[in-house]
C-alpha cells in the first residue's frame, strides 16, 4: 500500500488537475507498484475533500462492464467512481465544453434506488426490488491522466474518468421493461456514430449494480437510497468536439440530446 502522504498528494494533483482542466502524468508510470486498493484510497481523498467544499454526493458510476469498453480502453474489470450534483444535467442541457480536460460521450442506463443495497452477496434481484426506476442516461467522460499506457489503477484514482451525466428519456419500472433488450442509436451531429443493446453490460445492467454494492461493501459503504447508479457503457466512447450536438435513441424508452459550448 501506498503511505497516506502519496496518497494525499496525488489526490492534490488531480484536484488541481480538475480545477485547471489540466491532465497529469500516469500515476503508474511515476509509482509501478501502486495497486487498485492504492486508487480507491486516492479516489475517497478526492472525494471527501470535495465534499468537504460543499458539494453532495448524488450517486456512483460503474465503468469498464461491457466488452465494447474493455477493449477501447484495454482493461479488463469493472472499476467505479463517485457522482456530484454539480454534474448532472437535464435532457436538452447545453454543457460547457470547456468544463472539461477532454471530452468523451458513452451510452448507458441509470438505476435510481428507493432502498439501500449493500454487499456481500448482493444479486441481480436485490437490484431490481431495490430500484424505483431506470432511465437513459448518457456518460460524459474527464480524464485527467494522460490517456496513452494507462492501466485501470489511473483509471480508479481519477475517479473512473467522469466528469458529468445528461438524465433523460422515458423512465420505467424494471419489472415493465427487459433491461436486456434496451438499445440505443448514438448520434453526433446528425450523423450515426455507435449503436449498442444494454445486454453488453455483464449481460444484464442491472449485474453491474449488485457488482458495485459488494465492492462498496469490502469499502465499507452501501448504496443508498435515491442515488443514481450509472450501469456502465454498452457502446464505445464517442469523442465530441466544441460545438457538437449528441442525439441518443433508446427506442421506446425515449431520447437524450445535448450540445457542448
Amino acid at each position: 500500500m501506498m503511505d497516506t502522504d502519496t496518497i494525499a498528494s496525488l489526490a492534490a494533483e488531480l484536484a488541481e488537475a480538475d480545477r485547471t482542466r489540466g491532465v497529469i502524468p500516469r500515476i503508474t508510470a511515476r509509482h509501478p507498484d501502486a495497486t487498485v486498493e492504492d486508487a480507491y484510497a486516492i479516489q475517497a481523498v478526492w472525494r471527501d475533500s470535495r465534499i468537504a467544499a460543499g458539494r453532495r454526493l448524488v450517486g456512483r458510476k460503474i465503468g469498464l462492464t461491457s466488452k465494447a469498453m474493455q477493449q477501447a480502453t484495454g482493461i479488463s474489470e469493472p472499476d467505479y467512481g463517485v457522482m456530484f450534483d454539480d454534474t448532472v444535467w437535464q435532457n436538452g442541457s447545453v454543457i460547457p465544453f470547456d468544463d472539461f480536460s477532454n471530452v468523451r460521450v458513452e451510452v448507458e442506463l441509470a438505476f435510481v434506488l428507493k432502498e439501500p443495497l449493500e454487499g456481500p452477496d448482493c444479486s441481480l434481484f436485490d437490484v431490481l426490488r431495490a430500484t424505483e426506476y431506470v432511465t437513459p442516461a448518457l456518460e460524459v467522460l474527464n480524464s485527467h491522466i494522460a490517456l496513452e499506457g494507462r492501466t485501470i489503477v489511473d483509471t480508479i484514482a481519477d475517479n473512473a474518468a467522469y466528469g458529468g451525466m445528461v438524465l433523460g428519456g422515458n423512465p420505467m419500472r424494471p419489472d415493465r421493461i427487459d433491461l436486456r433488450w434496451v438499445s440505443a442509436l448514438l448520434y453526433r451531429n446528425e450523423s450515426i456514430e455507435e449503436t449498442g443493446v444494454a445486454a453488453g453490460v455483464l449481460n444484464q445492467p442491472a449485474t453491474g449494480v449488485a457488482w458495485l454494492a459488494d465492492k462498496l461493501h469490502q469499502h465499507g459503504a452501501r448504496l443508498e437510497a435515491g442515488e443514481i447508479i450509472l450501469a456502465g457503457s454498452f457502446t464505445r466512447p464517442i469523442t465530441v468536439s466544441r460545438g457538437d450536438s449528441i442525439l441518443c435513441d433508446y427506442g421506446p424508452m425515449g431520447t437524450i440530446t445535448c450540445r457542448f459550448t
